[in-house]
């Protein structure tokens, strides 16, 4: 049987399902596959191995002729259709879990580098622009005594609370379903979103994207926020509306905002290049050597698992 990886990733998926007896064929170009490419080269495949990058719709869905699984490369999978795709036959498989810390070790980067100017203050010492410690030199914020907002408290939002409690700080989270043993290990507080919004001081977004979190912040939400907030995104860019964020971090109205991902990745709204208080990243969520080999090695597991006539590991 044949699988059709969509791009690059770590070698042990391919090998792994070499060792399986499967025919493998990488996409070897260093960008996204084109929709054209993509339907040519999964019309014949068992099993297609995606990213966030490939939109897989009905359309595509509809090209397959013998595809069992998409095992999409990522814990999101909000690039394909997956009511389609089960009302089809195939099987949608993320990988949960493995990048859980990595992406809250980014969340954490995030945060302390908005709270204290670690990228200006990076780029002035480049540019040989620095001449002495001064009183009031790229003036930061502590985190200990501040309230922490998180947006979403799945893995990924308990692990980056679970990060900020010992910097001395308190949390609160919004989520569709209460948790009480996040709150039993963390001493976090549920609460509504407006009232996430007016109290945190720091507020970090840990939610899918779906038709009800698209612009979840949007120019209502966005002006609760406190003077001296920081927002950091490491879910999904369309969360927030990014032409309102830049108004008001043009205008000062909060402190900062870390960006991981982006409204329409991977272009990049110029304006935010010209700011001193955003940070941006090019997507670096789950960019570690463990968590991107633990995605290739399930989500070549899961495809294992489908084409021999075994449940999935991670369906969808």
């Amino acid at each position: 049987m044949k699988v059709f990886i969509t791009r690059e990733i770590p070698n042990i998926a391919e090998d792994l399902l070499k060792q399986n007896g499967f025919k493998v064929s990488v996409y070897k170009k260093d960008k996204p596959i084109t929709r054209e490419e993509l339907i040519a080269n999964t019309k014949n495949v068992d099993a297609v191995i995606t990213l966030l990058t490939d939109k897989i719709d009905k359309g595509v869905v509809d090209q397959f002729r013998k595809c069992k699984v998409i095992a999409n490369y990522a814990v999101g999978y909000n690039n394909i259709d997956v009511e389609y795709a089960k009302l089809k036959g195939i099987v949608v498989t993320n990988t949960p879990d493995v990048l859980t810390h990595a992406t809250a070790d980014l969340a954490m980067t995030l945060i302390l580098s908005c709270a204290r100017h670690v990228v200006p203050g990076d780029t002035m010492v480049r540019k040989n622009k620095f001449t002495g410690w001064k009183p009031k030199l790229l003036l930061g914020v502590e985190l200990f005594g501040k309230t922490v907002g998180i947006i979403g408290a799945g893995r990924i939002g308990q692990e980056t609370a679970k990060r900020v409690i010992p910097f001395g700080t308190k949390v609160v989270y919004y989520s569709t379903t209460h948790k009480p043993e996040f709150e039993k290990e963390t001493g976090a507080r549920m609460v509504s979103l407006d009232r996430l919004l007016k109290s945190s001081d720091i507020i970090s977004l840990h939610l899918p994207l779906t038709d009800k979190t698209f612009h979840l912040l949007d120019k209502k939400k966005l002006s609760l926020l406190k003077k001296n907030a920081i927002v950091v995104n490491t879910a999904r860019g369309e969360i927030i509306d990014e032409k309102e964020l830049i108004k008001i971090l043009k205008s000062k109205k909060i402190f900062s905002a870390g960006l991981d991902v982006y409204e329409n990745e991977p272009k990049l709204n110029k304006e935010l290049y010209n700011l001193d208080n955003v940070v941006i990243l090019p997507h670096l969520g789950s960019a570690t050597i463990e968590a991107r080999d633990k995605m290739a090695e399930l989500a070549a597991n899961n495809v294992i698992n489908v084409l021999s006539g075994e449940n999935a590991i991670t369906p969808v």
